[in-house]
């Protein structure tokens, strides 16, 4: 798999891809760290820091399974400079309003709301994008290099975030951003048009919308898949949204070192997709999606009570390994389950499943707020592996491997 990932950088487009994942990506972690610091310093609220997360995601939950659908019916180079365009003009409004001096909480709020509409259409266009330019036999590959170069943004993106507060403050953060979303509208121009297939373009938007979704009712294997991506995403992701405020109240760290502690999470995921390049096989993909959970519950446990800030940062190195193998798992297994005609409308709906995340961010400031960031980290990752072991019975299925006849005979459906 090693191999094939190497040859997959000879495609230009590919190439290109990835780039545009890798930056985007960057921006994101880039914004996510510094807009918490910032926010905890003025409010002192766990609770805001986990909002404003939270509305970051909200979109997907909102709109994602429309965006699928209607991702099928616009060419995918236009769509990715229109969605670069919206992310550049706030992230520009963003910069002018702290360098006057005049960036409040609520902007954040605002910002990070249309970035999230923006971050839920990239994720389904993008991927199927990644998908036709390598073809099937290689999207586990192609998923697996576009998770690592995620990973890799979100070791500089925090590391970049500290060290801009620490000597440029909020408005060099925000301006860095405007640099480089220049860099990945380079990308996108370079990028060749692809045709978009006429059956998809006609009818209703809520045509698709419900195809998807008779088609996951069908197929247990899909209902697993997704039901996975949905207590992940509410018991598991909330938690980075505490990790400054874990940092900082705790650790008693600067922005600076708050910056490099958050990037050992990345660190865990290059390890990771090393790993899966070199070991993962086809057959092991169902059990590394579930296993990955798994830990990814344990080491939130183990962070929240690291006494040392060494030991913070080696459960924040397994944490990423354990996010690694889900996030590429997810849409690898989504992809490769679907019938050809239904992969963006699923993933659509994948984008959906992955914005229930804003239930968690909610449950989990409110947790903080009562009790402590800590005790609220260990409930959310407890109550999730509760979740993991009741609906044991609907997960199992995704540990069988498709047969090609079935899927192909879906296909038709």
């Amino acid at each position: 798999m090693l191999i094939g990932q190497n040859s997959l950088l000879t495609i230009p487009d590919f190439r290109r891809l990835i780039l545009i994942g890798f930056i985007s990506s960057c921006v994101r972690w880039l914004e996510t760290l510094a807009i918490g610091l910032f926010a905890y310093k003025v409010t002192e609220s766990a609770f805001v820091v986990a909002t404003l997360t939270m509305l970051r995601m909200l979109p997907m939950g909102l709109f994602g399974v429309f965006m699928g659908a209607a991702a099928d019916r616009f060419e995918g180079r236009s769509t990715l400079i229109s969605i670069l365009l919206v992310s550049m003009f706030t992230t520009v409004s963003l910069a002018v309003l702290s360098s006057i001096g005049l960036l409040q909480v609520w902007h954040l709020g605002v910002a990070a709301f249309i970035n999230g509409i923006c971050w839920t259409a990239d994720n389904p266009v993008r991927r199927v994008m990644l998908g036709d330019v390598v073809g099937i036999d290689r999207v586990g590959s192609a998923n697996s290099f576009d998770a690592a170069a995620n990973y890799l943004s979100r070791i500089m993106g925090p590391v970049m975030a500290g060290t801009l507060l620490s000597y440029f403050h909020i408005e060099g953060v925000f301006w860095f951003g405007v640099l480089l979303y220049c860099m990945s509208g380079w990308a996108v121009l370079q990028m060749s048009k692809r045709k978009t297939p006429q059956h998809q373009r006609r009818g209703l938007l809520l045509e698709p919308v419900r195809e998807g979704f008779l088609l996951i009712q069908k197929d247990p294997r899909l209902i697993g898949i997704f039901l996975i991506t949905v207590i992940f995403n509410i018991f598991g992701w909330p938690y980075t949204s505490l990790i400054p405020v874990v940092a900082t109240d705790y650790l008693q760290l600067i922005p600076k070192e708050v910056g490099l502690l958050a990037s050992f999470e990345g660190v865990g995921g290059i390890a990771g997709a090393f790993l899966f390049a070199k070991y993962a096989r086809p057959h092991w993909y169902g059990r590394i999606y579930v296993t990955a959970v798994v830990m990814y519950f344990v080491t939130m446990i183990c962070f929240a009570n690291s006494p040392w800030t060494p030991i913070a940062a080696l459960f924040l190195f397994m944490n990423g390994l354990g996010a690694f193998g889900f996030s590429v798992m997810q849409t690898t297994l989504v992809y490769r389950d679907s019938p050809k005609e239904m992969r963006v409308r699923l993933l659509g709906v994948l984008t959906t499943c992955i914005g229930t995340g804003p239930i968690g961010f909610l449950y989990l400031g409110f947790l903080a707020d009562q009790f402590t960031p800590r005790l609220a980290i260990v409930a959310l990752a407890v109550q999730g592996l509760i979740v993991l072991i009741l609906t044991r019975r609907y997960w199992l299925l995704v540990f069988r491997v498709p047969n090609v006849n079935t899927c192909s005979a879906n296909s038709g459906t």
